[in-house]
């Protein structure tokens, strides 16, 4: 892929200028704990002093193709411990992460800008809706069905919104209330290209609605994949749902974080030179401990451009405990037991950096084979 040719490119200087272009990223702001919100020029200076060039990627990825990510959640929050540090890549799904696994901070960093674009729109309509009912009926410019409350459950919420069709009036009204909030009442310094990104993916919502998937936003792909409203109704192996809205409560959760500007999207490759690095400095300056990291199958293409080595010093570099742990996922040839093409996977992130320095861990194969699935189908 491009971007990821130009990383590997780049590679030899950036290691050479590694320490200061990570402390020319750093600079903005003082070093001291974990800040309990951000100001929005602080917010913005992470979002762009720690960001990479654009990337490319074969689909927009507007909603995840995950069905099954919500069934590792009860041992993670078996594991993680509240209050530390959420790492991520891709859409909304990490939102559900979040809420379940209740970080101080969150960092979304993705190889497509467009990713940045989307978590700003979220951030937005988050912000403009104090309920979970003012925010789908935002996502999807669809008026507000009757009879939706605080006690809803998210079947019963897309089962209404369902019945309900787009307004043309509405997505207007939004679109416009979104571009205000960004850049009048924050002050973001977005371009042109970013303000027109932002409209092409709440123009997808709109059109698709609910029903919103991988496969119809960009590229696509083969098969089935869940939608939006699959995702949000989806449970773990118990049949509990943790979906940011599946309650009020979790809506909530996420809500305040994005009013206080404490999930920050990234633009970056994992094995870039910039991105996790300047986000690990500004951490440890903060004391604080990365506790989780959400990686999807970035990995899968990390080995095929035969990068992961510099991602996994990447990881090196960000501060760890003993607890750290990798959320990963792997697609067909592991879902032989699943009703589904994807199964997620954890793993121990300081026992994986061992493995590595001590040489065995030498592909993909090798990091999904020292992850396990804490998910038992009966």
């Amino acid at each position: 892929m491009k971007s990821r040719r130009l990383a590997l490119a780049g590679l030899t200087i950036a290691l050479c200028l590694g320490a200061w272009s990570v402390r020319s990223a750093t600079v903005a702001e003082p070093a001291g704990a974990l800040p309990a919100r951000l100001d929005d020029r602080q917010f913005w200076n992470l979002v762009d002093g720690f960001s990479e060039p654009n990337g490319f990627f074969r689909s927009d990825n507007l909603v995840s193709n995950e069905d099954t990510f919500q069934f590792v959640i009860p041992e993670l929050k078996s594991i993680v411990k509240p209050g530390g540090v959420y790492l991520g890549v891709g859409p909304d799904q990490n939102f559900t992460y979040i809420v379940a696994l209740e970080p101080r901070i969150a960092f979304i960093t993705d190889i497509r800008r467009g990713n940045l674009e989307e978590h700003l729109m979220y951030k937005a309509l988050l912000e403009l809706s104090p309920t979970r009912v003012e925010f789908l009926s935002r996502l999807f410019s669809r008026k507000a069905p009757e009879g939706l409350g605080p006690a809803s459950t998210a079947v019963e919420l897309f089962d209404a919104f369902a019945r309900v069709r787009g307004s043309q009036e509405l997505y207007d009204a939004n679109l416009a209330a979104i571009k205000d909030l960004l850049l009048k009442r924050h002050r973001f310094p977005l371009g042109d290209e970013d303000v027109a990104g932002i409209g092409y993916i709440y123009g997808s919502f709109f059109a698709a609605g609910p029903y919103l998937s991988y496969s119809n936003s960009g590229f696509g792909g083969r098969g089935r994949y869940p939608s939006y409203q699959d995702l949000q109704v989806a449970t773990d192996t118990a049949g509990l749902a943790h979906s940011y809205t599946a309650s009020e409560a979790n809506y909530q959760a996420l809500r305040a974080l994005e009013q206080k500007n404490l999930i920050v999207p990234v633009v970056g490759n994992f094995a870039g030179p910039k991105a996790l690095r300047a986000i690990g400095a500004w951490l440890r300056e903060r004391q604080a401990t990365v506790t989780a990291f959400y990686l999807s199958n970035v990995e899968q293409y990390l080995f095929q451009d035969r990068i992961w080595i510099e991602f996994a010093r990447n990881v090196g570099a960000l501060p760890l405990d003993g607890t750290s742990t990798f959320i990963r996922s792997c697609f067909n040839n592991c879902a032989s037991s699943y009703p589904s093409r994807s199964v997620s996977l954890i793993d121990s992130i300081p026992e994986l950096l061992k493995d590595f320095r001590d040489g065995r861990i030498n592909t993909y194969w090798d990091v999904l084979s020292h992850s396990r699935n804490p998910a038992v189908i009966q």
